[in-house]
């Protein structure tokens, strides 16, 4: 490449350089000469830099950025300056590197057409080469929704607003926990902002939209490479009306180990003056102090504190008393004593049947009358549809679901499902079922461009063997590509029946992030390895454990005299 600086003030005396030329390292490296004319050196100096600025010389190394550098010298600009000039002056040669932005974007493109993604795919599906069409939105502002309600009343007035609420009010994880667990997080802002003028419009009597947090940091710096708060203020100044919710790790935030806690404070901080609105707290062991630190935090910041239970276990079968429904109503109980403005139930494996949701959601609604319940949970099994009715029938305020076309399998429930068996009720939604149909249009459209990251390349159908194996939705399909990827694809069975005895060799944990990644990956370890529960527990000691079983620096697992230690780790 050459492109020369001109304009007025500049001669160029050109020797050898054009684009194509073969520049000699034997003969005189002069590729042109530029000669400035002002009234006065500083003025010829300005008009030289901004010419050689200009200048785009690339595959020969050039003395522009010397040059640039000279020219801003004070001593070159306005002292004497003798032939002592550049060694007294050493930062001359601090060269600023090009950008080269033309160069790079031309070479990643070469790269992926070559080579294909970056990301490692373990299937050969190709992206759908047709853009997804936008349904029409109507002019002027956007309708009154949840969000005024907010901003008016402040949370406390809110959870108010919401427990007086008639009918059943719905959160769309169409944004974030739908494409998570489907799509492996890859959806980018850009199909974000093309759809979001529509859900402004026309879902204005939605809870709010789950858009933020969890994987998104870290998918969005490491494979997007976008900025999750740019992200953040656009679709906040696109949806003005709809609250927005994140998922917040307690004392984690949204990273994979724990932070000093004025990091978590000034992080809800940020997030809540970006637009964050709902801030749902979790922890991977219902551990309460760390839940604590992130309540604290959110509500300090000014946002709607939303404090979630991990569900596990079945409160529905006697047998199963590790979990038990004491267990949850104790947790429950501390957590409205924090005083968190909303309580939820976070199934992660959607293993909430019907009946269990009558028990659960019934037993904290006799318990907690005031206080709004809110329940999210996967249709892996396929019986989330009859899971939420059950929890709305018991009591709950919200219900979280995805749009038809990104609804089912490892996702969240089906809203059209949800809006048409409400229809006409006492939990009418208030949605526009034919407004559904046209968001399910887009988003079908806009999955085919993420075809090498969806779920069904390797998913054909949802499973209740979840029931057994318990595996959260949105891990389900990275395990399955993980699995893949190792060369296991076809022992993927094997994998998921051994996260069920890994859980059992880690003492039946909560499965969440971060918890769900060591049972996931000792699970691939036993498949790889060929081994057993018994094994593992006989040869603790001389087994080299995947790195996720030392969790936060504490083996999880440890043998001594042939007997299996457990070990719960709670980080603070």
């Amino acid at each position: 490449v050459f492109r020369s600086g001109e304009g007025m003030g500049i001669r160029l005396d050109s020797a050898s350089a054009f684009q194509g030329a073969i520049i000699s390292p034997h003969y005189d490296s002069l590729l042109v000469k530029v000669i400035a004319s002002g009234k006065d050196l500083p003025t010829a100096a300005t008009k030289m830099h901004r010419a050689l600025t200009e200048f785009r010389v690339r595959g020969v190394k050039t003395n522009i950025p010397f040059l640039q550098n000279v020219l801003s010298n004070s001593q070159f600009l306005y002292a004497t300056v003798d032939t002592q000039f550049i060694d007294e002056n050493q930062e001359l040669f601090n060269l600023k590197p090009t950008q080269n932005r033309a160069q790079k974007l031309l070479h990643y493109l070469g790269h992926i057409m070559v080579n294909g993604p970056m990301t490692p795919i373990p299937v050969k599906a190709k992206s759908s080469s047709v853009d997804p069409a936008i349904p029409s939105v109507s002019l002027g502002e956007p309708p009154v929704g949840f969000r005024d309600i907010l901003l008016k009343n402040g949370p406390e007035g809110f959870a108010r607003a919401v427990r007086q609420h008639q009918g059943l009010l719905l959160m769309d994880t169409t944004f974030r926990d739908a494409h998570q667990s489907l799509l492996a997080t890859r959806v980018r802002t850009h199909d974000l902002k093309k759809i979001a003028p529509f859900v402004s419009h026309n879902f204005n009597n939605l809870f709010s939209l789950e858009n933020w947090g969890g994987a998104t940091f870290d998918v969005a710096m490491r494979f997007l490479w976008e900025c999750p708060w740019k992200r953040l203020q656009e679709l906040r100044a696109l949806i003005p009306n709809v609250p927005f919710q994140m998922l917040l790790r307690g004392a984690n935030a949204v990273g994979y180990t724990n932070y000093p806690d004025n990091a978590v404070f000034k992080f809800c901080e940020v997030a809540k003056e970006n637009g964050m609105d709902i801030f749902r707290v979790f922890d991977s062991l219902n551990y309460i102090p760390n839940m604590l630190l992130g309540m604290e935090a959110a509500g300090a910041a000014g946002g709607v504190v939303e404090a979630a239970i991990s569900y596990t276990g079945d409160v529905s079968d006697p047998m199963r008393q590790k979990y038990s429904l004491e267990y949850y109503l104790k947790l429950a109980n501390e957590l409205v004593k924090a005083g968190t403005h909303i309580l939820a139930i976070k199934d992660m494996a959607g293993l909430l049947k019907p009946e269990a949701s009558r028990l659960l959601i019934g037993a904290l609604r006799d318990r907690f009358p005031e206080v709004p319940i809110h329940v999210h949970t996967h249709d892996t099994a396929g019986a989330g549809v009859a899971a939420m009715l059950a929890c709305a029938q018991a009591g709950a305020d919200i219900v979280d679901v995805a749009v038809d076309s990104m609804a089912g399998m490892t996702s969240q429930p089906s809203m059209g499902a949800i809006v048409a068996c409400t229809r006409g009720t006492k939990l009418d939604t208030g949605v526009t079922l034919d407004r559904v149909f046209d968001y399910s249009e887009y988003w079908e459209v806009a999955r085919g461009l993420y075809a090498p990251f969806d779920c069904t390349a390797t998913m054909k159908s949802g499973n209740a063997d979840v029931y057994e194996n318990e595996i959260p939705g949105g891990q389900y399909t990275n395990l399955h590509f993980q699995a893949h990827s190792m060369g296991l694809g076809n022992k993927f069975k094997e994998v998921k029946k051994a996260y069920a005895e890994a859980n059992k060799l880690l003492g039946d944990l909560i499965k969440v992030t971060p918890s769900s990644k060591i049972v996931g990956d000792l699970a691939q370890f036993m498949v790889q390895n060929s081994l057993s529960r018994a094994e593992v527990e006989e040869r603790a000691d001389e087994l080299s454990f995947p790195l996720p079983i030392y969790f936060n620096g504490v083996h999880f697992l440890n043998s001594h005299s042939n007997q299996m230690l457990i070990v719960h780790i709670c980080w603070s």
